[in-house]
């Protein structure tokens, strides 16, 4: 598995994230990783806006039916 190494984190944000991973029962390790995880997924506001960005791309288009090429298909 891939490693990420940080340098020159200033103590006070280590001594922050040793809190924060004590108060989550976590190790530091354990804690930075998922602190790292947590801020990689998008959030629910994201997700809405770029489904907004390809609803409006593609509005108003028509599209084949899928399934009527599909059967298409397997007849020949």
């Amino acid at each position: 598995m891939p490693q990420l190494l940080v340098r020159n984190l200033d103590e006070d944000t280590i001594e922050r994230l040793k809190a924060s991973a004590k108060r989550h029962g976590r190790s530091l390790q354990g804690h930075v990783k998922a602190v790292l995880e947590e801020a990689t997924v998008f959030s629910p506001e994201e997700v809405s806006a770029v489904a907004r960005k390809w609803r409006a791309k593609f509005a108003g288009k028509r599209f084949s039916d899928s399934a009527k090429l599909i059967r298409e298909d397997r007849q020949r």
